[in-house]
């Protein structure tokens, strides 16, 4: 006797199925560790740093990758930045950029600087970098600044009300409270320390991450960013993500000596500014575009090779195959791409540079011909 074909159809399929098909094929993001990162700078125990906190296994990266259901994003790696601001800036703090559709190009109409052109619409925002309004200021938000690597902090006076825009260090939150101490030392300062001034007190106070100090008052083997040069000036050097100097001298004097992370050790004005800690977005450097048209979202324009050009538009083009027609790498205006040409007076040297930063891998530059 046959069975009843009820019983021979195959049990519906219920949603508790479906569900682990769905996840399998939806555009997941992973989060994936990479083990080697380049080493963070060591804090010294005498510079009174308060340090991100720390979480999970800081001896590499993180960066986020996609599910390749395109080919635009299999080698897309972007940092985990969950942080950031999701919404528009605060535009009183903002102005339209101008001149951004003419591709390089001067007020004659002749490109002068290639691969630019196109790219998404900005606006500039006006990032404090002199920093010298006293008080506390407490942090609102972190935000992207699609004009530089690093991010930056939307701040809010306390007794003013008045917000401002900083570059914001490595581990800074919202909510946390910074200060500048360009001004002088507070009044209530002053007076916890007994109304004389004790340094080790007075750079335990102080010395915190995302303050702004005059040179002076930073302890010897402090980890700063955005250092300045002179007094009532902003910051000029490491001011891009991941960056910083080392405090590693004072003479007691007019200057304070800092180590740069290309090596140059050179000299700032004692009452020249810096900010406490490392630029933020410090994996900025890892990440990838995964696709051409990224590069183009970004105001970049393809970059073509000379080998590729003709004989008329590159030193190195024409020829059958791929040859160069053994020459030295030039530009297509003939100078030497390796190393141009020395160009720099011997007898005008830079008084503020201790020990400059090794350039052309330390061999010698080819000299100007007469």
């Amino acid at each position: 006797m046959l069975q009843p074909r009820l019983l021979l159809k195959k049990p519906r399929r219920t949603w508790t199925n479906v569900v682990p098909w769905i996840s399998s094929k939806c555009y997941a993001t992973l989060e994936t560790a990479v083990k080697d990162g380049p080493p963070k700078p060591e804090l010294l125990s005498n510079s009174y740093f308060a340090p991100p906190p720390v979480t999970g296994d800081s001896s590499g990266y993180a960066m986020k990758t996609y599910t390749p259901r395109t080919p635009g994003v299999r080698h897309l790696k972007r940092p985990i930045n969950d942080h950031l601001w999701k919404g528009r800036p605060f535009l009183p703090l903002t102005f339209a950029r101008k001149g951004q559709g003419i591709g390089g190009r001067n007020n004659t109409g002749r490109v002068t600087v290639r691969h630019r052109g196109g790219g998404h619409k900005r606006r500039i925002r006006m990032v404090d970098f002199t920093r010298m309004t006293p008080g506390k200021q407490v942090v609102e938000r972190i935000e992207h600044d699609p004009g530089r690597s690093a991010h930056i902090a939307l701040l809010n006076n306390e007794a003013t009300g008045r917000k401002s825009y900083i570059v914001a260090a490595e581990g800074m939150r919202a909510g946390d409270v910074v200060q500048s101490y360009r001004a002088g030392v507070p009044e209530d300062l002053m007076q916890s320390m007994g109304g004389s001034i004790d340094p080790g007190v007075l750079a335990a106070r102080t010395a915190w991450r995302g303050n702004c100090l005059p040179m002076h008052m930073i302890p010897v083997g402090t980890v700063v960013f955005n250092v300045g040069s002179a007094k009532e000036r902003g910051g000029v050097f490491c001011r891009s993500a991941g960056t910083y100097a080392t405090v590693i001298s004072k003479d007691g004097g007019k200057t304070v000596t800092v180590r740069l992370q290309s090596g140059e050790v050179r000299k700032v004005s004692s009452e020249a500014c810096a900010t406490v800690g490392i630029a933020s977005n410090s994996n900025h450097q890892h990440a990838q575009l995964g696709k051409a048209g990224r590069s183009r979202w970004l105001g970049i324009r393809p970059t073509v090779r000379g080998v590729a050009m003709n004989a008329a538009d590159h030193p190195h083009g024409g020829g059958r195959g791929k040859s160069k027609g053994n020459v030295h790498p030039v530009s297509p205006w003939g100078m030497p791409a390796k190393s141009g040409y020395k160009t720099r007076i011997k007898s005008k040297e830079n008084k503020w540079v201790v020990t400059p930063r090794v350039r052309n891998q330390g061999k010698r530059k080819r000299t100007l011909r007469s």
